[in-house]
């Protein structure tokens, strides 16, 4: 089975890349809902917007898009910048506090930091072995999606890999978003 880290995990998002700044603000809301982290404060509690990404480029905790206006786009490091934001109030934090830690943090660091505050909605050390009549019956992942809902997936099945596994539950996620199958 493909190494299963947070950090592995957290890098099979960035094949979603590029993202315009909705696209962005949707996947980064995403992730940082699926770990259940508590707000503590109304700004932790803000759904983030297109907006909210303008006002933090403009503010210099993002690093500015490739492009301008609506051709604007957004990559992995800026997912990562955003989640840390997110995370960090989240933790109670305010903005003046998290600039100068984003300035500070190279791109390995934020990225352990990130995938380790979401290791839970990543799924990462979910994986469980099953016995049957005393004997291994394989390493099931238990991947956490919603409230309530998770996919188990088997380690020798072809759909364990990683990116297969983001991939599966990036879509039920997305099925459990529209109305008429809720």
């Amino acid at each position: 089975m493909a190494d299963l880290s947070p950090v592995t995990l957290l890098r099979a998002h960035a094949r979603h890349a590029p993202w315009n700044a909705r696209g962005l603000a949707a996947h980064a809301t995403a992730l940082v809902d699926a770990a259940a982290m508590r707000p503590t404060n109304a700004a932790a509690r803000a759904s983030l917007s297109a907006r909210a990404i303008r006002f933090y480029v403009a503010n210099g905790l993002l690093d500015r898009p490739e492009g301008t206006g609506t051709a604007a786009t957004y990559g992995y490091r800026h997912l990562l910048q955003l989640l840390h934001i997110k995370i960090r109030q989240r933790e109670g934090q305010t903005l003046e506090r998290i600039k100068p830690e984003l300035v500070e943090l190279t791109g390995d660091t934020l990225e352990r930091r990130v995938a380790t505050a979401l290791a839970p909605a990543l799924g990462a050390g979910s994986d469980v072995a099953v016995h049957r009549d005393g004997e291994l019956d394989g390493v099931w992942r238990r991947v956490h999606v919603a409230d309530g809902i998770e996919l188990h997936v088997r380690d020798d099945s072809p759909a364990s890999s990683s990116s297969a596994v983001v991939a599966i539950r990036e879509a039920v996620r997305a099925a459990l978003g529209r109305e008429d199958i809720r």
